[in-house]
Order: C-alpha cells, then structure tokens, then sequence
C-alpha cells in the first residue's frame, strides 16, 4: 500500500516514515502543505496522513484542493488537542479520521490499516504480467519497462483492468464500478485523474504503452501505440 505522510516537524515525519515502512507500506514524505498537495497531483495514494498545521498550506487546504480534485483518497489529520474546531472543519471537508497529538505509534498504524483498507479489495492477479514491453508486477504493485516504479494499489488496479481488456473500450462507468465500488465520492473525474497518473508515470518509465480516451467517456490499453499526455 502507498501512504503519503505530510508532517513539517522533522523527528515525527522520520519516526512515523520508519514505522510505516517497515510495516510495509511505500511511503513518501512531504513536509509541508505546497510539497504535500504537488504529491497528490502526481501520483494515486492508498491513504493520506495530513498535519493539520503546517507551513505554505494548512493540511485543511490540501484536503480541500483534493476533494475539489475529485480525489477521494482516504485521509486521517493529526491535530493538536487544542484544534477543535480544525477536527470538526476537517470531518466536515471529507477527512475520513483524525488522530490527536501525541499519540501512540501502535494506534496510528491501526489507523492507517484501517484506512488503506478500502484498496485491499482490488483483486490481484499472481506472477508476472506482460503488455508489449510493460511488465506488471502484482507482488510489489511495480511497473516496468526501461525503468520501473511503484503504483498505489488502486492505480495498479486500473492498469491491470485496462490492460487486460486487450483494446476494447472501457466506459468511465464500468471502471468506476470495478475499482472504486460503492465509494460515494468517486465519480468520472476521479477515473480521469488516475489515468492522467498512469499516463505520466508510463511515461516516466519509457514504455511505448499508452491509455487513449478523453475525460468522462471511454479508456482504451494500447500497448504500443502512443497518446496524449494533456
């Protein structure tokens, strides 16, 4: 599972990172809001962990870019026991959890587990798996091809669902109902911003792969074609 950790206080930021990874997650750590909002608009998350005060942007205002963005990555905010208010605002914007500081590091990774829980339904597929020159590694959620990186579990379920429907169009509809099932928030614009992810990141790895289809209407695996990145 992938988990971004946005916190600004250095020592935290490094002791939950550690925590996590050696939990097994893939973490990326931001330490601010600006660094922690140009993650999401790069990559799918299985979960977000947001400090609610932080420099250049409040956790609140990453929340809030990310709902407008249609991204409804589950999110947990640590807050200070003083930010009533914060919490209430920030359960009201669509945090999914909040976690006052300080705390115990055994509660917060049940937290996150219960978070990222969500993702663990995507149904993955053993051993290797070949596109064209892509390979899919179920295992390790891993891509590669001239290069290789590491997917959150619902951009890997979107690959592999396109992928492995050959070239046949996929209305937005029929993804929806495949990798974010019955999750209220998600709707057609979050199907575009996760292939917009995976479109940059086949691209990023050197892949002659590409995913054809405009926002709101159909998707299509082209394993060797070529497509738009706008």
């Amino acid at each position: 599972m992938k988990v971004l950790l946005a916190e600004d206080t250095a020592d935290l930021n490094r002791a939950v990172s550690t925590m996590l990874t050696m939990s097994g997650f893939d973490v990326d750590s931001a330490f601010d809001g600006e660094e922690a909002l140009a993650y999401t608009q790069s990559n799918g998350y299985d979960g977000i962990i947001l400090d609610i005060m932080m420099p250049k942007k409040t956790g609140l205002e990453v929340l809030a870019a990310l709902r407008e963005a249609n991204d409804p990555t589950p999110v947990l905010l640590l807050t200070a026991k003083s930010e009533v208010d914060d919490r209430v605002t920030g359960l009201d914007a669509g945090a999914d959890d909040y976690l006052t500081k300080p705390f115990a590091m055994k509660e917060l990774l049940a937290r996150v587990r219960a978070l990222t829980r969500r993702s663990s339904h995507i149904a993955k597929p053993e051993g290797e798996l070949i596109f064209g020159d892509l390979h899919l590694f179920p295992e390790t959620l891993e891509i590669r091809s001239e290069s290789s990186i590491r997917l959150s579990a619902r951009e890997f379920g979107l690959l592999h669902l396109l992928a492995g429907t050959g070239e046949a169009a996929l209305p937005s509809e029929q993804i929806l109902s495949r990798i974010w099932p019955g999750d209220e928030e998600a709707g057609t614009d979050t199907v575009w911003l996760y292939v917009s992810y995976l479109r940059t990141k086949l691209f990023s790895i050197g892949s002659a792969a590409a995913i054809s289809g405009e926002r709101g209407g159909s998707f299509t695996f082209l394993p060797g074609g070529t497509a738009s990145m706008a």
